[in-house]
């Protein structure tokens, strides 16, 4: 059926072509341009249309040119990063703080503000105190001194072979005690306070040396330059003092705490040769402390030596918490808690909050932190109100034991 349906298309396909062709009779129009205001019009027409056309092949650099259509997605941003003690020293103190969290959730879950006058992150403290910026480092007020006795204490050192070594004294005193400061208690639960990692940086060291009350305690890393002159300075403000002592870590060497750094692998006499280099940087210092050291603190043999010189010294150790069953020293403590693994105001007064619960609930309690500026400052206005809470700032040697006891 389909078959015999022929288009006049079909049927005229394969004809030779026809005679006739298009002719175009084109007299009329040439006729016409010889008149002298048709040839002037069609001039003019002929102008603008080549007008035209120039503006719409030069008028975009890219006419005529190949072209493609892509389809592009902007990338996600990445999430602002929290700064770090020293950022927040470098910047704004706490005012590089604003705006991090949402105001409501961190004023029921970690004691921060929705933000204080000028815009700067707030943290109440349980007082009611506050932690703000302010533009400076570090604002809490600059205590009054306390003096310490000045080091050396006469027949509690001996030279040494890189500087004076501490000695048990003839007549039984030991510089643990000696350098310890003085702590009468009142009955209230006690609350102890290390910051360490100071001489470092000067303006940090001083500000924790002249803001801290004279009870916490401040450790020194003995590669400071003019590390006698900042514990001196330590002492005559009223701060009893430790010595930070390097041990091996995880990741050693490429994690290298500096140099006579304890090692697992140090013998006895390797490890009282490093000693006597390190505790002899200076004097005044009532103990040491670990500065890491969790593979060192897995050798019996290195952790006995540096015990065994320590306890022949009268030199008490007081640990971040990571080597509390190791007994040893002349006296023993271990904090409770690092106070600013995260280092944000909310963060670090939350952790000084839980100290302070602890303290309650045991009777005492030892927190130990780096002396950030964000640190620093938060530790002084938590220390404020202590008394106000029914609790008692102690120094850490008044959290030391004796062995056996």
């Amino acid at each position: 059926m389909f078959a015999k349906r022929q288009s006049a298309l079909a049927a005229a396909a394969g004809a030779p072509p026809s005679g006739k062709g298009l002719r175009l009779n084109v007299a009329p129009v040439l006729a016409a341009l010889k008149k002298p205001p048709v040839a002037v019009g069609a001039a003019g027409l002929l102008l603008l249309g080549a007008a035209a056309l120039f503006l719409t092949v030069l008028g975009d650099p890219s006419a005529g040119a190949p072209s493609a259509r892509v389809d592009l997605h902007r990338a996600a941003a990445e999430p602002a990063q929290v700064p770090n003690g020293f950022d927040a020293f470098s910047m704004d103190a706490f005012g590089a703080y604003q705006g991090l969290g949402d105001p409501a959730l961190d004023t029921a879950q970690n004691g921060m503000g929705g933000g204080a006058a000028g815009g700067d992150a707030l943290i109440t403290l349980p007082d009611g105190a506050n932690v703000a910026g302010s533009g400076a480092a570090i604002t809490a007020p600059r205590r009054p001194a306390t003096p310490l006795a000045a080091a050396p204490i006469a027949g509690l050192s001996q030279p040494g072979p890189n500087g004076a070594l501490p000695v048990i004294a003839a007549d039984g005193r030991v510089p643990a005690q000696a350098y310890a400061r003085p702590f009468q208690p009142n009955g209230k639960p006690r609350v102890a306070l290390i910051v360490g990692g100071l001489g470092l940086n000067a303006v940090t060291t001083r500000a924790a040396i002249e803001r801290l009350p004279a009870e916490v305690t401040l450790s020194f890393v003995p590669y400071a330059d003019g590390l006698q002159g900042w514990i001196d300075l330590a002492r005559a403000q009223g701060h009893e003092v430790m010595i930070e002592i390097p041990m091996e870590p995880s990741g050693y060497p490429d994690n290298d705490p500096g140099p006579q750094t304890l090692l697992q692998s140090s013998t006895p006499d390797d490890i009282a040769a490093r000693m006597n280099w390190l505790l002899g940087r200076a004097t005044g210092y009532f103990a040491v402390t670990n500065y890491l050291g969790d593979r060192f603190m897995t050798s019996d043999t290195g952790m006995t030596a540096f015990m065994g010189v320590l306890r022949q010294r009268g030199i008490a150790f007081l640990d971040d918490g990571s080597a509390r069953r190791r007994p040893g020293a002349w006296a023993r403590a271990s904090a409770d808690a690092i106070i600013d693994e995260v280092q944000t105001p909310a963060a670090i007064v939350a952790r000084l909050n839980a100290l302070e619960a602890t303290a309650k609930q045991r009777g005492a309690a030892m927190g130990t932190g780096f002396s950030y500026p964000v640190t620093v400052e938060a530790a002084a206005r938590w220390t404020a109100g202590l008394e106000a809470r029914g609790l008692q700032l102690a120094p850490a040697s008044a959290m030391t034991q004796r062995p056996g006891r």
